[in-house]
């Protein structure tokens, strides 16, 4: 198991855009009518958090000395 627990620039970045697209997801889905459009964007800012992760801790931004 990891020793950062998590606080690592990666994981905050990740996090942060992964918050963002559910609350544009979320407003889609609340407008009326549903705006499908806006609801893609935010499922797709998700996807770009998750490879976002992945590539930051490719460059070494999710080890504990950061």
């Amino acid at each position: 198991m990891s020793d950062n627990h998590g606080n690592t620039p990666a994981a905050w970045t990740a996090v942060a855009v992964a918050l963002v697209g559910f609350a544009v997801g979320g407003a889609g889905l609340m407008l009326d009518p549903i705006s499908y459009p806006v609801f893609w964007v935010g499922v797709g800012l998700n996807v770009v958090a998750g490879v976002l992760f992945v590539v930051m801790s490719k460059l070494g931004l999710h080890e504990s000395g950061h």
